[in-house]
């Protein structure tokens, strides 16, 4: 009996520090620090601030097959992070039993700075972007009463939800919020481009990548602009419409006739390793998408008015200029970014 007694003694106390360490446990902010040749944040931070637990949760959430109806489509599976998070090699996104999308898959960078989201800006709060590919037919399919059952079973899910959040609570609202905290913190800020602009070490730019970088600004940068490549605007930018898609880009959102076959500037960045290319992947080669804009674009009412000039379509660009700018451009891959430990699934 004083063995027994004994024994309660010495467990007891160990079944209550177990209990109050989970009780107990810190979930620790991350630190955001928006680049010194960055503009300012769109995403409201105070609203939904990332969390080390929240960042996990995340993480777990992007890179669960679970989440699709047939247990295999995750948000990875489309987003590679070697390929700054694209579909690399596909023209269009497949999806659940290898359902074919429309559209190329879009980088998931810097998207803190951002105010829409989808080729045609179908998503106005990165909070509710994921709904998009997570409900679609044709991507995950899933069903979110489905991923909520899946979640409430599953004992990691029920103690990084604990973790992550106040209420603790496995709900679709928890759910979005840890995809942005993953998202948000996706960051590419550390390719040579940066660092010349920073001036910062390893920010050398060669004469050919200078030339380039002068054509860019003079040709390129009034879509692509600032630092992070884009305006985040919607362009039509002189694509032939393919007539077996007639995909009419914006206008599928706003139903104006000024947007049609405009669709969001897609940023740069990582250019270099995200072919194929435009929101159809109908270019395999940064020459390709060079050679449209200078001889390649149809005229249509709603083409950027940049790409129509003292009555000539296009951008004038010798093939030395071709060059350069695509010399260029590859000073925007940020190495760090692509290999990131932080991001990848394992």
């Amino acid at each position: 009996m004083l063995k027994i007694n004994y024994f309660l003694w010495l467990i007891i106390p160990l079944l209550f520090s177990c209990s109050n360490e989970k009780e107990e446990y810190i979930n620790i902010p991350l630190e955001f620090t928006v680049p010194s040749n960055f503009p300012d944040l769109a995403y409201n931070m105070t609203q939904n601030p990332p969390t080390e637990k929240g960042f996990e949760l995340g993480k777990k959430l992007f890179y669960d097959g679970r989440l699709a109806s047939d247990g295999v489509v995750s948000c990875g599976f489309c987003h590679i992070q070697a390929n700054a998070f694209t579909h690399h090699g596909h023209t269009v996104s497949h999806g659940v039993d290898n359902a074919q999308g429309t559209r190329n898959t879009p980088p998931i960078q810097n998207l803190a700075y951002q105010t829409t989201f989808m080729y045609d800006g179908a998503a106005d709060h990165l909070d509710l972007q994921p709904i998009i590919p997570l409900t679609s037919i044709i991507e995950m399919n899933g069903n979110l009463n489905a991923i909520l059952k899946m979640m409430k079973a599953d004992k990691e899910y029920q103690k990084l939800f604990g973790q992550a959040f106040d209420d603790g609570a496995i709900t679709t609202e928890n759910m979005l919020k840890a995809l942005s905290q993953f998202m948000v913190m996706v960051t590419s800020s550390n390719s040579k481009f940066d660092k010349y602009r920073r001036k910062e070490a390893g920010g050398a730019l060669t004469t050919d990548e200078l030339a380039g970088y002068d054509l860019f600004k003079s040709k390129c940068a009034s879509c692509h602009a600032t630092d992070l490549m884009t305006d985040n605007s919607f362009r039509n930018n002189g694509l032939a419409v393919n007539p077996m898609v007639k995909d009419v880009g914006r206008y599928r959102v706003t139903e104006l006739a000024a947007d049609y076959y405009k669709f969001k500037v897609p940023s740069l960045r990582n250019v270099e390793v995200s072919a194929p290319y435009m929101h159809d992947g109908r270019f395999g080669t940064l020459e390709g998408v060079l050679d449209h804009y200078e001889s390649g674009i149809t005229d249509s009412p709603t083409l950027d008015p940049l790409l129509k000039q003292n009555g000539k379509l296009g951008i004038a660009l010798s093939e030395t200029e071709k060059k350069q700018i695509i010399v260029f451009l590859k000073t925007l891959t940020d190495h760090q970014y692509l290999t990131d430990k932080r991001f990848s699934e394992y």
